[in-house]
């Protein structure tokens, strides 16, 4: 076995390597770009080299840096993660000639697998099912749709070296095709360094469903059942689970017979993935295989009980795989979300900065072992990390791993509750409003999910809660106690004294103006400090017996509501009002300043100051570089065309008009780095 392996990567998934390495007793080395040299990966490692600047083609794609920090820390082996170079079959080969061992499968097998036209052939060749299409290099836009109205509408334009939902478009008409193959394109040359582009028919109302399979040097390939990961937008996943809601045995028995026999056919060794389109009538294609180990193994890692990655690391080092086909287990249901640094009420795009709060949930079982039936959480961050512009947008991995399906998602709802992000925005909203969605519990979607439930973008409003009057309720538990500990100070002066009132009102600010207002009657409840009665419409209002023992300044706050027990998120200081709280359950955030009554009607006289009109400027939606201007002074623009091209975590974001305009000045210039908002151009 290895003494010591350098991890070839960054994150969440050199964390997830150094734990297995040092349960193995296995020594580590970490790389890491000048934007990482704080980062947890770095503090993680027994050992850690320096790449170069921030920018991956710089850093973590440069092969002869890794391999020289390998040779010059006197690591044996080199485990890449995902992404970066971990499909590069060049760095495959380069590490085994120069005497390393690739934690990973043999470069041969990337080279026929990692190339998504070869592959195709190839699984033709091993009778397996695939989708029509054209499976050769497109060289320009008009090629592309002429190959488009060959194929029929709509299609799929992929990067043939893509991945994780870079250099991919779907095209319904010749203008989408015309501009999905450039931008398609120029994605694959940035990420990847390889812009061919191919193209084949989009499967409608499709799941996206996947085998993972290993094998070893000894040719024994075996399947871990399959992941389901039809929760996508534009198209990277969103949520994974484990087993699939939808496919029967037998085709969970195809499946994997199939995913088995395209790994034999290219002498796979290490960890992989097949992944397959599946139809509503359970027919199912061949999409690519994926010669890495994926962001979701941890579902497949909680129902089977294997480490993944400690099977890649023995098998790398010669060992056969410990296990049969027929010694694969299958336990519980698991479902991972990937929790991202994106604002989802701003069309998700990416958030950058420092992780000024990072407090995940409590977990219960480990990324190398651990509890069943529990919470883990993946991560590559710590309080008070940078989440820079240069890489993805991945915070953390939040997995659960339930007895069943509805206590895998009772589970995943109650630990986003109690995951506490501040300083940046994240996902955690949108992933609650999924899991809440009837559609989802009852197992009823495909990958078109999000694009047909949420067409318009996604709003407050799309998050449901089953009790909204809990939030209100639970706004005034916390200032009753606030007042509580105001009245119980010593030193007050006579005939001053804090007093503590029942009667109170709960001010929620909508927004642009709008309030609404609930009376609530407030006692204490059975006369402990951490319960109370709070009466939601007034004496004769809804009642909720509250009680929790977490701290004033808790931001996590747990405790019993009617007797049951709830994880919610709460703060003073709201952004649109310094006084008031912010209160999160369930993916519901609301902004309430609990007042006295007469305080409360002082506050309804107050005027609304409208905040100032943008409407002639183009902001930057987002943090992150301006990489093209479209636009100059004394321009006309018509709606729908380019103004500006942003780069923010390896994503290519385009700016157009949203109505004529002409452009009176540019604020902004070409390689700046742009804060959230700020302008690039103003219009006349």
């Amino acid at each position: 076995m290895f003494k010591k392996i350098l991890i070839a990567n960054r994150g969440e998934i050199a964390c997830r390597v150094i734990k297995t390495a040092r349960k193995m007793g296995i020594a580590t080395v970490a790389v890491y770009s000048e934007a990482d040299k704080d980062a947890r990966h770095v503090e993680l490692a027994d050992e850690a080299v320096l790449l170069g600047p921030a920018p991956s083609r710089e850093s973590y794609l440069v092969a002869d840096k890794i391999i020289a920090a390998a040779k010059a820390t006197g690591a044996e082996a080199i485990h890449p993660g995902y992404g970066f170079l971990s499909e590069n079959e060049d760095f495959a080969r380069r590490v085994e000639e120069e005497g390393l061992v690739f934690i990973g499968p043999k470069h041969y097998s990337i080279a026929a697998m990692g190339d998504k036209i070869a592959s195709k052939k190839l699984a033709n060749e091993a009778r397996v099912n695939t989708i029509p299409g054209h499976n050769e290099p497109i060289q320009s836009p008009d090629e592309a749709v002429a190959i488009a109205n060959r194929i029929g509408y709509p299609v799929m334009i992929k990067a043939s070296a893509g991945g994780g939902g870079k250099g991919l478009r779907v095209a319904f008409n010749d203008k989408d095709c015309h501009d999905g193959f450039t931008s398609c394109r120029n994605e694959a040359r940035a990420s990847f360094g390889d812009d061919r582009v191919f193209m084949e028919k989009f499967v409608e109302q499709p799941r996206h469903i996947e085998i993972q399979v290993l094998g070893d040097a000894q040719g024994e390939v075996v399947y871990l059942w399959e992941r389901e990961c039809s929760i996508q937008r534009r198209h990277q996943k969103v949520i994974e689970e484990a087993p699939s809601p939808f496919i029967s045995e037998a085709t969970r028995r195809a499946m994997g017979e199939q995913a088995v026999a395209l790994a034999k056919a290219v002498r796979y060794q290490s960890a992989g993935t097949v992944e397959f389109v599946v139809g509503k009538d359970q027919s199912f294609y061949f999409l690519e295989m994926n010669t890495r180990l994926q962001v979701e193994h941890p579902v497949t890692e909680c129902i089977t009980g294997l480490d993944l990655v400690e099977l890649m690391i023995r098998v790398a080092a010669g060992q056969p795989l410990p296990f049969k086909q027929d010694g694969i287990k299958r336990d519980g249901w698991a479902i991972e979300c990937r929790i991202n640094a994106e604002d989802p009420f701003r069309n998700f795009l990416p958030s950058t900065g420092r992780l000024v709060k990072y407090q995940p949930p409590e977990t219960t079982m480990e990324a190398a072992g651990g509890e069943r039936f529990g919470v883990r959480v993946d991560t590559g961050v710590d309080e008070g990390g940078e989440i820079p512009m240069f890489y993805d947008s991945m915070i953390a991995k939040l997995i659960v791993h339930g007895r069943d399906r509805a206590d895998a998602i009772a589970r995943m709802r109650e630990a986003l509750n109690g995951f506490v992000i501040r300083g940046i925005s994240s996902n955690i909203p949108f992933q609650s409003a999924l899991l809440a969605h009837p559609d989802f519990r009852a197992g009823d979607f495909n990958t078109g999910f999000i694009a047909q439930h949420y067409s318009g973008g996604f709003q407050a409003e799309d998050v449901p809660h089953d009790d909204p009057d809990f939030l209100v309720a639970l706004a005034g538990f916390i200032r009753r106690k606030a007042r509580e500990r105001e009245a119980g100070i010593t030193g007050q002066l006579r005939g001053h004294e804090v007093r503590i009132e029942h009667d109170y009102v709960a001010v929620v600010n909508h927004g642009q103006g709008e309030f609404s207002r609930h009376p609530l009657y407030i006692t204490e409840y059975v006369g402990a400090a951490g319960e109370a009665l709070i009466m939601v419409g007034g004496r004769d209002g809804k009642p909720y017996r509250i009680v929790s023992v977490s701290r004033l300044n808790d931001t996590r706050i747990v405790g019993t509501v009617n007797g049951k027990p709830f994880v919610a998120q709460a703060e003073r200081g709201a952004p649109r009002a310094p006084l008031a709280y912010r209160i999160q359950h369930d993916g519901r955030a609301i902004e309430v300043t609990v007042l006295s009554p007469r305080a409360a009607e002082l506050h309804a006289l107050m005027p609304y100051k409208a905040p100032p009109d943008t409407s002639k400027q183009l902001l930057s939606p987002m943090p992150g570089l301006l990489v093209h201007i479209a636009a100059q002074p004394g321009q006309k623009v018509q709606a729908g065309e380019r103004l500006a091209v942003i780069e923010a975590m390896k994503m290519e974001n385009i700016l157009t008009a949203s109505q004529d305009v002409t452009v009176a000045e540019v604020l902004a210039r070409t390689g700046e780095s742009l804060a959230v908002d700020q302008p690039i151009l103003r219009f006349e």
